[in-house]
């Protein structure tokens, strides 16, 4: 999910500073204070969510514990701060964040005035809509007249406005600042229809009381290139939170896995040596040790084993790989190479 321009003038206020504290070097700060500090969501089954325990899981989540094994060779070297929609942007230009892992939309906006630079896709996402099975539909064109369920402040009500205007549908939006007010008030039929990021509503269905009287429609109406951000100004710091995203698919693309890394390190693939950091010097260049790449792998899988683990058709979301899939799988998914 996503925030906007209601940030905007926040954003452009704080640019400034951020990129001049960015100056000090995120990743030289992070190395002293011994760990990342990641915004992520604090309610989103399988992409950020906390346990009674205490304990955080999520593919986002897990997407920290990476970038905290590239550095510190411990996934556990990461400190999580649970962020709303509306306090994301704001927490990670003020520094409260090292990097914000939040199903975070990649836009131009967000690029540009709100001073962030993200570092790749890790999910392929699209806006959808949820309905009451009872109401008999199936297609979000029979929404005309409806009332929207959804959160304030983000790209998913600018997306609303283009599709109802586009086919010429009347509708009401009904917007709340947090997730669970959403789900409140669609689950206390204040609204015919939620609407945000098609993975959101397969994890927020499985909250409400009764899941199967809820249907997803099969309409996409919108590109949601999620994807873990950080500040402008800090070239190696946003290099490391980008390769990382390139290790995990690298690693995935080339056999590598968790169980299996140690094996592997022995390979005669040229690819392989430099991934585990056996040849060359791929690893110094960004500010680690050689065997950056290996660590995360180690101790967190590759993007295949963290997709499948929190997403995956094995889990209570039961997502398909589709887009998220290795390009040479059918998907979209493709990193540069280390060399």
């Amino acid at each position: 999910m996503k925030r906007f321009i209601a940030s905007a003038v926040i954003g452009a206020a704080l640019t400034a500073a951020s990129v001049s504290a960015a100056l000090a070097g995120t990743l030289d700060d992070v190395k002293a204070k011994g760990f990342v500090q990641c915004g992520v969501n604090p309610s989103l089954i399988g992409f950020g969510i906390a346990d009674e325990k205490g304990e955080w899981s999520g593919i986002d989540v897990d997407f920290c514990r990476a970038v905290a094994s590239a550095i510190f060779g411990d996934a556990t070297k990461v400190k999580f701060s649970p962020l709303n929609a509306k306090e994301r942007f704001t927490a990670l230009q003020s520094k409260e964040v090292d990097l914000l892992s939040r199903n975070t939309t990649w836009t131009m906006s967000r690029d540009s005035s709100l001073g962030l630079m993200f570092a790749g896709v890790m999910y392929y996402d699209g806006q959808g809509f949820m309905v009451r099975k009872d109401l008999g539909i199936s297609s979000a064109l029979e929404l005309s007249g409806a009332t929207v369920c959804t959160q304030t402040g983000t790209t998913t009500e600018l997306n609303l406005a283009d599709y109802f205007r586009s086919h010429n549908m009347e509708y009401k939006v009904l917007a709340f600042e947090k997730n669970e007010e959403v789900l409140k008030a669609y689950e206390d039929k204040r609204c015919e229809a939620y609407t945000t990021d098609a993975s959101g509503l397969y994890a927020e269905r499985l909250k409400l009381t009764s899941p199967d009287d809820h249907m997803i429609l099969p309409e996409i109406i919108s590109k949601e290139p999620l994807g873990p951000a950080v500040r402008q100004g800090d070239d190696p710091w946003f290099t490391v939170v980008k390769w990382t995203l390139f290790a995990l698919i690298n690693a995935e693309e080339l056999g590598l896995t968790k169980q299996n890394i140690d094996e592997k390190k022995t390979a005669d693939s040229p690819e392989i040596k430099r991934f585990v950091g056996v040849e060359g010097d791929f690893g110094t260049g960004i500010g680690l040790t050689n065997d950056w790449a290996y660590k995360i792998v180690k101790n967190v899988g590759n993007y295949g084993e963290i997709f499948d683990a929190n997403i995956g058709p094995s889990t209570k979301l039961g997502i398909a790989r589709g887009l998220n899939n290795l390009w040479s799988k059918g998907g979209i998914q493709y990193a540069p190479p280390i060399r």
